[in-house]
This record gives structure tokens, sequence and C-alpha cells, in this order.
């Protein structure tokens, strides 16, 4: 089997015989586990239970009741709960904790018939840039073990640049699928706000937090999402936008050629674009180039208020990280102190051997801009600058279809450079947190190469126009190969 064969591919095989869906499993296991020790891609590897996932699989395809990605593997982010399987979030906090539940989304995959071979390695609360803060120890990225695979979801990225997985699950609060997906070299998409359920998504930052896929090629997360997008009643953030045209999509990939919608046009906005690095400003400019010869028209554009989502972000997510993880008091579940002498002890304890110096350093912050005398001088002045930044967007869309931009500033970075400084590690964030601050969905594309490490386009859209996205990606990959080439030591 090709390590990095597409979902596609895979399923074809399986549906004409070529293995069976246990073969499929077990091959993929044996992967994880030579390549897991060093890579560390993987917090728990679920053999037993994607086993039984495949025998069960391999029935319903001989009795003919399977759907199109039945017996396929995959890996969700250690953030989503797992009935049965441990969901740790990265952190020391939850290191002990077995779901009693399946998010809907797993649920909605188990469902369709697919097989989770483990949760992936993430920052802890998805709080991080580089996945260098989880308690089981940072990733690496496989296209240069001495560099970070991005953050939060970099496990997830990882282990599809690794050929461990033809797809897996992630969040994105604030880039947390975009950016490891440019760091790695593979695809990413962060749904609209409200597409997909969050309930058992482990809150990190409520009216921030977004799950979508991530995956070799952009074919593949069109896939995916007809299967996690759609109205849940257990969400009270979720939308009632039909999923229709993403079923429609994901249905006739294989019979029809991807391109761009006629009169296609496609912004790009100047803040993006201001004091961008040379080289990452020539992978840009190719890939307008590619879009215009595919028959996009390109124009500038302007959104003004670019320059204080950083700020505005970090306001507003620490300030419900710090309401989210008041829950984890050492009392009723997760990590709880040895011999706490009263109950302020076993709070203080508790919390301070659970969490690890980001997610504190984040509580701080919320708990401070939250509190009386500076609620209204910082979270209200966000939330109004939020606003500002999401009518930017919709300003521009009234005039384009689209907008391309940069994911990241750079390429992947090396480990342990920007850990002493939270500021600079912040501001890798710049290009994906203003989508995520207007609730927009966003798509993530590899468009190049910058010493042998991989970078990525953005593309940006109006509310829940994940099926332009996705065709205006699957077009893109028909006249580049960024996406199939792949990391030397793993390839």
């Amino acid at each position: 089997m090709d390590a990095f064969a597409s979902l596609g591919q895979l399923a074809r095989a399986l549906n004409h015989g070529d293995f069976s869906s246990v073969e499929l499993a077990q091959e993929h296991l044996a992967r994880i586990e030579a390549s897991n020790p060093t890579l560390n891609s993987f917090i728990t590897v679920s053999a037993e239970h994607a086993l039984t996932q495949a025998a069960a699989a391999d029935e319903r395809i001989a009795a003919g009741t399977a759907g199109p990605l039945t017996g396929l593997p995959l890996a969700h982010k250690d953030i989503f709960c797992t009935d049965g399987i441990r969901t740790s979030c990265g952190s020391r906090m939850l290191d002990n904790w077995i779901a009693p539940y399946d998010a809907t989304l797993v649920a909605r995959l188990n469902d369709a018939g697919m097989v989770t071979l483990g949760k992936t390695n993430m920052d802890e609360f998805a709080m991080g840039s580089s996945n260098e803060n989880s308690y089981y120890g940072p990733v690496l990225n496989p296209w240069d073990p001495t560099r970070v695979p991005g953050g939060s979801s970099g496990g997830s990225a990882a282990a599809l640049a690794a050929g461990l997985v033809p797809i897996a699950t992630g969040t994105d609060t604030g880039g947390s699928i975009r950016q490891p997906a440019a760091f790695c070299g593979v695809c990413g998409l962060k749904p609209s706000y409200g597409r997909v359920s969050r309930y058992g998504m482990v809150a990190f930052a409520s009216s921030l937090d977004a799950g979508g896929p991530l995956a070799r090629d952009v074919a593949d997360l069109a896939r995916l999402m007809p299967l996690i997008a759609g109205f849940d009643p257990r969400d009270s953030t979720s939308s009632e936008q039909p999923v229709d045209r993403l079923e429609a999509l994901a249905l006739n990939l294989d019979e029809s050629a991807a391109m761009l919608p006629p009169g296609l046009t496609i912004g790009l906005p100047e803040e993006y674009f201001a004091d961008l690095d040379g080289a990452l400003a020539v992978c840009l400019d190719q890939a307008r180039a590619t879009l215009e010869k595919l028959g996009a028209r390109c124009v500038d554009v302007s959104l003004p208020h670019t320059a204080a989502a950083i700020p505005t972000y970090y306001v507003i997510a620490s300030a419900e990280a710090s309401t989210n993880l008041s829950r984890y008091d050492g009392a009723r579940f997760g990590h709880r102190c040895a011999h706490p002498t009263n109950l302020d002890d076993l709070y203080q304890r508790s919390r301070s051997e659970g969490f690890g110096r980001e997610v504190k350093r984040r509580i701080l912050t919320g708990t401070y801009t939250l509190s009386v005398g500076y609620y209204d001088a910082y979270y209200v002045k966000a939330q109004r600058v939020r606003r500002l930044i999401r009518d930017d967007f919709l300003r521009v869309f009234e005039d384009v279809d689209l907008l391309l931009a940069p994911t990241a500033p750079n390429p992947a970075f090396p480990l342990d450079q920007l850990l002493a400084d939270p500021i600079r590690m912040y501001q890798q964030d710049a290009f994906t947190v203003p989508a995520s601050l207007a609730g927009i969905p966003a798509l993530a594309v590899p468009c190049g190469m910058i010493d042998g490490l991989p970078v990525g386009l953005q593309l940006m859209g109006p509310h829940f126009s994940e099926v332009e996205l996705l065709e205006a990606g699957m077009a893109f990959q028909t006249e580049t190969d960024w996406h199939q080439q792949h990391p030397e030591a793993t390839g």
C-alpha cells in the first residue's frame, strides 16, 4: 500500500477488494508503531478498538451497506471526546480521563464506518502555535525534525505528512488547523463557525472554536466535510445551514473535473502582503498567477483593522479560556493533587500541577481582563473591535468572491526558538486569527517550498462558502503538485 495514497484512492482500492479494512488498519498501525516514538504525533494509539471497527466495516462492505468512506482509517485530535478512549487535550490535567461518550463529530464518523486509529498530540487545551506545549512532549516536523509542526493540531498535520494516516481531524480557534497544515505541507479547512458541532469538543474559546479536517489533498477534505457538517441540537451554536451542496460536491468528485466557477474574483488583502518575506511573497505571487491562469480575476483589497486582530483575539480567547477551564478544579474529574490539606489547597495544587505554563498564562490573562474595573477596558472593547474586523470582511465580500493570503508569515521555525518569547509566538497567528474572529471559513493549501520546507496559501470566503473554497483549492491542485511532495525521511 502506498503510504501517501489519498482517501479517494484507498476507498476505490478497498471497494475493489485489493485489501480488507482490517488489513488497511493493520498497515497504518504498523507505520504508527514504527514512526511515533520519534515523531511523537500520537498520544494514544487505539489498536484494539481500530481493528474491531475495521472488522465491522468489512462486514458492512460484504453486506453491501457500506458508505463511501466505510472502512477507511483516520485519527482524531485529542480534544474530541471518544467513548472508552482517553481524551487528554495534551494536558496532565486530563491524563487519566476516559470520556464516557463520543463527540458529535466522532459519532458521525463512526456511524459512517470509519476506523479510529488513535488520538493525535496537540498543544495543551489547543493553546499554542508550535505543538511544544503538550504534556506529552513536542511533535516533530517530518520535513525537518529540528523544527515544529505548528499548533495546536500539530500531531494531526505531522501524522499526515509522514504517511501515518490518510486523514485526520483538528480544531481551529485562531489558526490551529491552517498553520500546522502550512508547516507540514498538507491541507486543512477551518469551517464557518457553527458549521461543525462543538458538542464533545473540549472547549478552549467557545465563540471561536471550530472543528474541521486535515488531509493531503483538498478533495479528501471535501469527502469528509458532509459527514461532520450539519445541525446538532446538542450544540446551541450549531447552524441549521443546509449541507446539501457539500454532499453534492463529495458525490461528484470522481465524475467532474475540478475547475473555478466562471467570473471568480479573488481579493488580495494589502495588509497581509505588507512586509512579507521575499521568498514567501514569490510563492504567493506564483499561486496568484496559477489562479489567474485558471480563470480567476485577482484584485487588491483592504481589511483595515487587520493589525488589531492579534490583541483582540488574545483578549477574547484568554477570557473565554479562563471561564471554560475553571471546571478543572481537582474535585470532579481530571488531575487531583495528593493529600490536600483543605479545599483551597486542593484547588490550588491540582490546578498548578495539572496545567502547563502557557495555559496558566492565558488563564491569568483572561481572569484579569474579566475582572471588575478591567472588563469594559479590555473584554468589551475587544468585542467591539472584533465587530469591526468582521465588518471589514463583510464589506470586502460585496466586491470579491474569495480572498487569497499567506497562511503563516514563515515556514516552520526551529524547536525552542519562540517558547521564551510569547509575543513573537502569538505573531505566528497574524494571518489566521482574523478569519477566526469573523467566523468565516478558511482553507490552507500547500503552495511552495522555501529552503526545503513547505509553505501554504490561505483562501478565505464568506460565511458558509466551504464549497467555493474547496472547489478553488481542488482547481489549484490540478495545476500544482506541492501537495504530492513528501518528506524524504518518510517517503
